[in-house]
């Protein structure tokens, strides 16, 4: 099954577990040279790109790469390659751009990981890509339209970062990585307009 899956998802998800089982074995100097930190004495200019390949515990890292090959495959096929690679590093980087602002104007310490940012603009994509395709809940199992689905869950981040509730998520590097996502969408699109 595996092996069915495009190139780049695949090498997206390979990476991702290659790089979670060195951090079991490396651990803290790993997080501090690669997690995104806040602006000063840690941050360092390729964690707003690395960050998305490191994760916090198996869960983290299983619902992730579950994410990057349901969604991940279809808009490669759909896509190509290259600009599906284009799409999900502009997502991961505004993602990491929001989470970023967030944490200047809050005073956080706090490092940010996981692929989410990617993630996330994927679930955009798709959406916005496969309105009508169905996307199953894991709780309850209920399957919505994906021009339902993305957007109320888009809205229930934004909650979740507003109010403050679940702290320990990246609410607004979710965010982030649907805004990118827009904007290279928006892109793409003027671009075909003209021609």
């Amino acid at each position: 099954m595996f092996a069915n899956v495009p190139p780049a998802t695949r090498a997206l998800v390979l990476i991702n577990v290659v790089v979670f089982l060195a951090e079991q074995f490396v651990g803290d100097p790993l997080l501090e040279l690669f997690a995104l930190w806040p602006p000063g004495s840690l941050f360092q200019p390729w964690q707003v790109v690395s960050y998305a390949f490191l994760h916090a515990g198996w869960t983290h890292l299983l619902f992730n790469m579950f994410a990057l090959w349901m969604f991940g495959s279809v808009l490669e096929r759909y896509w190509g390659s290259r600009p599906y690679l284009v799409y999900f590093f502009a997502c991961v980087i505004a993602g990491a751009a929001v989470q970023m602002t967030v944490q200047v104007l809050e005073h956080s310490a706090y490092p940010t990981l996981g692929a989410s940012g990617g993630i996330f603009g994927l679930l955009l994509a798709f959406a916005i890509n496969f309105p009508r395709q169905r996307i199953m809940l894991l709780f309850p199992p209920i399957p919505l339209p994906a021009w339902f689905f993305v957007p109320a869950y888009g809205l229930v981040e934004l909650f979740l970062g507003v109010t403050g509730s679940q702290s320990s998520v990246a609410h607004f590097a979710h965010l982030g990585g649907m805004l990118g996502g827009a904007v290279v969408m928006l892109y793409w699109h003027a671009r075909r307009a003209r021609g």
